[in-house]
């Protein structure tokens, strides 16, 4: 079983490997996309504040990719038990990506579609 805690330091130190630590900022919650001024239709960067410390960030951008998750956990697991905590799902994806997009002019489409899990007794997963 791949667990999230185990990969996810080795993808870090790759990442750093090749663009750079001090090209890497972690903590930082982006709270809204900045549109370019000579293209309404684009994105040209994005706003947040460190979760940390005292400052503020205004990333400027060519291009960006909103990589922020679903919306997990909107619903009432149907799991019982210890099972109702246990989720493959980041527990941080509030949809927030969608908000983002929506409001920086994003054409949301394929929502109809939801992904179901898998379900077994005291849990489900990515299976299959």
């Amino acid at each position: 079983m791949i667990h999230g805690e185990s990969y996810k330091p080795i993808i870090a130190e790759a990442a750093k490997m090749a663009i750079g630590e001090e090209n890497i900022y972690e903590r930082v919650f982006i709270f809204e996309l900045l549109k370019d001024k000579n293209d309404p239709n684009a994105v040209a960067g994005a706003v947040g504040f460190s979760v940390r410390q005292p400052k503020f960030y205004v990333f400027k951008a060519k291009a960006v990719l909103l990589a922020t998750g679903g919306a997990t956990l909107l619903f009432r697991p149907r799991s019982t038990g210890e099972a109702a905590g246990r989720t493959w799902y980041a527990i941080f994806d509030t949809g927030s990506g969608y908000y983002m997009g929506l409001k920086a002019g994003a054409k949301l489409t394929q929502f109809e579609h939801r992904f179901i899990p898998f379900r077994f007794k005291d849990g489900y997963g990515p299976v299959g």
